[in-house]
């Protein structure tokens, strides 16, 4: 009889774990695997599924007329529920003079600032390998360091609500468009300024490897003028949980702006 009911009781608990497995699988919102641009990326993956999060720690190396930049950002961003994401991040900069430039001639050290996003997939189509979301960044400037004690530590807001689609053609090109308004408000000033910003990218995925190269191509409308940028990009994924990332960037008609470098280090818990 002891038998009996061990065998009954054991088998009632593997029935319940088949149907727990089988309600995972069958209610995990539709996903379709988009490749994430590097300088420009998004608050979660497209399609996002509730407890995915990421680290990333980021280093930009550019250089101008009178000055080399140096930034360094980190971000945490995760999913609370299905298809939406959550970002913070803050970024920094520090500069130093070049060709026997003066300190008044280049930036002062700085939190440049806090970002706050949130992005949301409205819709994703495995069908057609498709997937749109809007979202909207919250962002608070800070003064130079220097300035620190002396008046505002919030110099400014920035708004941008924002609208990325992306489609995967086959089994390894994927393109997507990132696009959004930079309302910049300058606190104690009247008015806003509007400046856009345009991004598209073309990644090709390197079969079964996880890794990926492409270009990414920002485009800055400002005062009228357009600035254009490509960022030819490779993805290398180290493990199941940390990938590097490594982009050049190659201004176009800028002035004032030489060749640049970008890195990024990811980890998905």
């Amino acid at each position: 009889m002891k038998t009996t009911k061990r065998i009954i009781f054991t088998g009632i608990l593997s029935i319940l774990g088949c149907i727990s497995s089988f309600a995972q699988t069958q209610f995990k919102p539709v996903k379709v695997s988009h490749a994430e641009p590097i300088f420009q990326d998004l608050v979660r993956d497209l399609g996002a599924r509730k407890g995915e999060k990421e680290f990333n720690l980021g280093a930009d190396f550019s250089s101008g007329t009178h000055y080399r930049e140096n930034g360094y950002l980190a971000e945490y961003e995760f999913a609370p529920i299905n298809r939406l994401g959550l970002e913070v991040e803050t970024d920094f900069s520090f500069f130093t003079p070049k060709n026997n430039s003066t300190r008044e001639q280049i930036p002062g050290n700085r939190l440049d600032g806090i970002r706050l996003s949130a992005q949301y997939t409205f819709f994703v189509s495995e069908k057609s390998q498709t997937s749109m979301a809007l979202g909207y960044t919250q962002v608070l400037e800070f003064t130079d360091f220097k300035n620190y004690g002396r008046g505002k530590v919030i110099t400014g807001l920035m708004y941008s609500p924002f609208f990325v689609a992306a489609k995967k053609w086959g089994s390894n090109i994927h393109t997507l468009v990132y696009t959004y308004p930079m309302i910049q408000h300058e606190l104690g000033e009247k008015g806003t300024q509007v400046d856009w910003q345009i991004n598209t990218s073309v990644m090709y995925s390197l079969p079964n490897s996880g890794h990926f190269i492409g270009m990414e191509v920002n485009k800055e409308i400002t005062h009228g003028k357009m600035f254009v940028s490509l960022r030819p990009q490779i993805k290398i994924k180290l493990d199941s949980h940390f990938a590097v990332g490594i982009v050049t960037g190659i201004p176009v008609l800028h002035d004032k702006e030489n060749v640049s470098s970008f890195f990024r280090l990811v980890y998905e818990p």
